[in-house]
């Protein structure tokens, strides 16, 4: 959850982590349990993820890019899309058909949008922000996934101040669910 360096290093790592989660769903046959808990996992993974970057990343792209504000927008969108299929996945189990569908939809989601940012928002943030900048985000967003929500709140606000203000407490409550269920854990 917390890997250290800058932030693009940051979340480059958690793109790879999620992956790596996504190749172990993809070597599971349909209907392995093993698939809902790795898709938990992911969800897990995603949100805190997402969470950070739009407490954090997105404003500092807005700031600090021409384009900004058009780049952000689309990255938003994206995260709504991806949360809404992460929320209708969330009441699935593996062996449901509906898994197989959302599952199928998430994972090519994620992935167009990981290059996306891996192609074009980090370098070009890399090119405009200073190398502080970057590494106080990268510190930024490390504290922000420690207590940012770990299951999709598709309604909650995804800019600030908002979604900073709000954020902790839903990942207090998501947390606690999350230990108290075993949720994301392989048995």
């Amino acid at each position: 959850m917390g890997h250290g360096g800058n932030v693009i290093d940051e979340l480059t790592t958690d793109h790879r982590e999620v992956e790596e989660i996504f190749g172990k769903i993809e070597a599971l046959p349909s209907g392995d349990k093993k698939r809902k808990v790795y898709a938990d996992q992911a969800t897990m993974e995603l949100v805190r993820h997402s969470v950070a970057e739009e407490a954090y990343l997105y404003p500092a792209a807005r700031e600090h890019l021409a384009n900004g504000n058009t780049i952000v927008d689309r990255e938003i969108e994206d995260h709504s899309k991806a949360e809404q299929i992460m929320k209708d996945l969330e009441s699935c189990e593996a062996g449901d058909p509906e898994f197989d569908r959302l599952i199928g939809m998430l994972m090519p989601e994620i992935r167009s949008h990981l290059a996306d940012e891996e192609e074009n928002l980090f370098p070009q943030l890399r090119a405009a922000c200073p190398a502080e900048a970057l590494d106080k985000l990268g510190d930024k967003v490390r504290m922000a996934k420690k207590v940012a929500p770990t299951r999709p709140h598709p309604s909650a606000p995804d800019t600030p101040p908002a979604n900073k203000f709000l954020a902790p407490g839903a990942g207090l409550v998501d947390r606690l669910r999350d230990a108290l269920t075993g949720r994301g854990k392989l048995d």
